[in-house]
């Protein structure tokens, strides 16, 4: 089948592993681009199981010169929960804002703030490599997952100086089950290629599928895509390989990715 300008993943059938409340606008993006797609949330997104550490925190703002912001969900929790206390923006004062990439940035917007730094590139790592001012003496509040995120950017922070205070803002976890729908496509080879936006979504990908030599075996003529090389290096280590990896690591980077194939 040639491949049409305007719809160039005409043809193919593409599983999405993102969490159901964010998967939506990246699924239209691919099915205004010819794809049929089929959603299999690898997250359940919630609050964490407790807030004790960052209402804390959220109490002494004023102690902190930096708020690293480095996803969606760190931003939608965090400012939920502030509001939840009976605060608001202004309770931010001079504190300076610190996020990674461009949509975090926008999820920033919502609230009427403007990021003082965004790295160039759009992974965490990118972050101190790249910091606008000195980071020895500097105090950093950052929001995080509560449970399976990377510690790399905590500990890189810390070596170079700065106190940091990790709170969990969010937790995403592994749904209990997988739709029966997706697991007849995959076992009747109906689906052409699966996308993984983290590691995490790699991780429980695996363990929904029951792991191992299973998930190997479903996968086995489906091509795998990784928004990133941290994503891709879970990829590699629980399934064997990557075939398609986003230059630019965010939805857009990938998106671009499984157009040029």
């Amino acid at each position: 089948m040639a491949v049409s300008i305007s719809h160039p993943l005409r043809g193919q059938t593409i599983l999405v592993t993102r969490a159901a409340s964010q998967a939506s606008a990246f699924t239209q993006q691919l099915q205004r681009a010819g794809a049929t797609v089929l959603e299999m949330p690898t997250l359940e997104i919630g609050p964490p199981q407790d807030w004790q550490a960052m209402d804390q925190a959220l109490q002494h703002l004023d102690t902190f010169d930096w708020l690293i912001l480095t996803s969606h969900n760190g931003v939608h929790f965090f400012f939920q929960r502030l509001q939840e206390l009976g605060l608001d923006s202004r309770a931010l004062g001079t504190l300076k804002i610190a996020v990674v990439g461009e949509k975090t940035a926008q999820t920033l917007s919502h609230h009427g703030l403007r990021p003082d730094f965004v790295p160039p590139a759009f992974i965490a790592d990118a972050l101190i490599a790249h910091f606008p001012v000195p980071v020895a003496g500097l105090s950093i509040l950052f929001p995080r997952v509560e449970t399976g995120g990377r510690p790399v950017l905590g500990e890189a922070f810390r070596a170079a100086g700065a106190q940091v205070m990790e709170v969990a803002a969010y937790e995403s976890r592994c749904p209990t089950q997988v739709d029966s729908a997706i697991l007849r496509a995959l076992e009747q080879q109906q689906i052409h290629l699966v996308t993984f936006t983290s590691s995490k979504t790699v991780r429980h990908f695996c363990q929904l599928l029951g792991g191992g030599d299973r998930t190997q075996e479903l996968l086995n003529q489906v091509k795998i895509a990784s928004i990133g090389p941290q994503t891709s290096q879970t990829c590699q280590t629980l399934l064997g390989r990557v075939d398609i990896e986003a230059q630019e690591h965010s939805l857009e980077g990938l998106f671009a990715a499984l157009c040029q194939g």
